[in-house]
């Protein structure tokens, strides 16, 4: 099964809201199934997120697989400094994960954007 992972648009009202549902289907007894979302609170900000040269980078390192940063940079033929910088802002929103290594990795097969 793929693993997928939704981009949202919304406040912190819309996490709440899936919380409280999954909270209710437990009580209920009821199977929960495995929902990775990431939120952002606007478009201007997923937009400045993910940026056209992160998105490369995404596709990049999903196709290639774990490397450095250094691989990465070399193989997307930009500085490393800037690379890195792109790579910890996708690290801190959890789009790209670190490998105990130094190696890091894109860990979902389809990210979905929900507007």
């Amino acid at each position: 099964m793929a693993k997928v992972v939704e981009l949202r648009i919304g406040d912190a009202r819309d996490a709440l809201d899936r919380f409280e549902a999954a909270w209710n289907r437990r009580l209920e007894g009821r199977k929960l199934n495995a929902l990775r979302v990431l939120s952002m609170l606007d478009l201007p900000l997923l937009l400045r997120t993910l940026t056209p040269a992160r998105w490369a980078l995404l596709e990049r390192l999903r196709d290639a697989g774990p490397g450095s940063i250094y691989e990465l940079a070399k193989r997307l033929g930009r500085d490393y400094k800037n690379v890195h910088t792109d790579v910890t802002a996708l690290v801190r929103i959890g789009l790209i994960e670190r490998l105990g290594d130094g190696q890091v990795t894109v860990p979902w097969d389809v990210v979905r954007a929900e507007f």
